[in-house]
């Protein structure tokens, strides 16, 4: 379909330390643990990686089969993705666990030998000038590091965010917090080869085995604020985040980085007898310094755009409560356009088009957004790595009527309470 441009009326990214063994917590059980025999009263925020570096060292030999007692160390060096879903729970300045969730990185160059190597581009493995297992240079642009589920096996791995290949667990990891710089660290943390890397490599006998280390060094910002008496919230603010792009200022972050840089509007795009379907119109913006990949399905290579419907109701002032009314499926993007609607668009070097460049917007209004035939099921993509099937906007099997996958409201909740 060709994607055209319009205005619709249509809505929509050291100072203190530690002592013992940390125990990781879920946000419940965070505010609602005893102290002292009490429940608890204070502050709970939940945080995420706004900006960050993490390094991995990798012994060559140990990833070839070798057998050398002489390590062949090379080191890895990656920017965090801005805005990274790692979510960390602090409780009065205290580190109180890890939620899952995902950080991409971004690499940056290397060091091996003692030389040490820039990577000309975004994933650019051939500047750095060593000799990693096929595999992994393939994947050098798009792992990620994820915080697993309970009952893992493992807290963290390493992963292709693209196929969701695991190339390492991480063993042993320590996490700090420091509350005045509202930073935190993993350090220690044992590169363990996966079961799968091992296969690839040809060498299932050493999964398992010990090839490397990695550490995290991260600045937080908070989405979510709670307060807390007795163990019960009070009170919930979720601050909006920041980000460094402005027309006047661009100030691109490390690595590719979509955000929403701008909502149009709502449009009503069918209804039952007790339900409307709406749509909203975004312009997405590359908020990073490198190209975000676009390619249109059945490629899986792109982004896709959740539309949620919020309302605040109750009270003199529709102040005191938050609620969710409505979600739609995912719109699956094609096609960047390479607009300006968040500054200085720069498409030098850049494939336009496949990617929305640095700096560079790409508008969806509200009727593609909400072009049932175009969007696609949020069950087809994996929440944790972003990975779907080239089918993910499949139909067959079922009829649309008015609301199908837009975002489907009860009638009734858009009455102000």
């Amino acid at each position: 379909m060709t994607k055209f441009k319009m205005t619709l009326t249509g809505v929509a990214v050291p100072v203190l330390l530690l002592f013992a063994s940390l125990t990781l917590e879920s946000a419940n059980s965070a505010i609602n643990r005893p102290q002292n025999g009490h429940d608890q009263t204070g502050t709970l925020q939940k945080m995420i990686v706004e900006n960050g570096s993490v390094t991995m060292q990798l012994d060559l030999n140990g990833l070839n089969g070798s057998g050398s007692l002489v390590a062949r160390p090379v080191m890895l060096l990656f920017a965090a993705a801005p805005n990274s879903f790692f979510p960390i729970l602090i409780f009065n300045d205290l580190l109180r666990g890890i939620e899952p969730g995902s950080m991409a990185l971004a690499f940056r160059g290397s060091s091996s030998g003692g030389v040490n190597f820039l990577a000309q581009s975004y994933g650019d493995q051939d500047a750095a000038g060593y000799n990693l297992p096929a595999p992994l240079r393939t994947s050098l642009k798009r792992l990620t590091l994820e915080k697993l589920p309970p009952r893992q096996g493992f807290e963290l791995a390493v992963r292709d965010s693209k196929t969701g290949f695991t190339f390492f667990n991480v063993k042993g990891p320590e996490y700090d917090y420091y509350a005045g710089a509202q930073s935190f660290t993993i350090t220690g943390g044992r590169l363990l080869l996966s079961k799968e890397f091992a296969s690839a490599l040809r060498m299932p006998l050493d999964a398992g085995s010990l090839v490397g280390t990695i550490s995290v060094g991260a600045a937080l910002q908070p989405i979510e604020i709670t307060h807390v008496a007795n163990g019960k919230a009070q009170s919930v603010m979720m601050p909006p985040l920041q980000h460094r792009v402005s027309p006047e200022t661009p100030n691109l972050v490390p690595g590719p980085d979509v955000i929403v840089g701008d909502i149009e509007d709502v449009d009503q795009m069918g209804n039952t007898a007790t339900q409307v379907g709406l749509a909203i119109g975004t312009d997405s913006c590359n908020n990073g310094d490198q190209p975000v990949d676009w390619f249109a399905l059945p490629n899986t290579d792109h982004p896709v755009v959740p539309q949620n419907l919020y309302r605040m109701s109750g009270g003199e002032d529709n102040q005191e409560r938050f609620e969710q009314i409505g979600q739609s499926w995912m719109k699956h993007t094609f096609e960047a356009l390479e607009d300006t609607v968040c500054g200085t668009c720069d498409t030098s070097g850049c494939q336009t088009g496949t990617h929305l460049c640095p700096g560079c917007s790409d508008p969806y209004v509200a009727s593609l957004n909400g072009d049932q035939n175009l969007i696609g099921s949020r069950a087809w993509i994996n929440p944790f790595t972003g990975s779907f099937p080239s089918n993910a906007n499949d139909h067959t099997g079922h009829q649309h009527d008015g609301v199908s996958h837009r975002i489907r409201v009860e009638t009734s909740d858009l009455i102000p309470r």
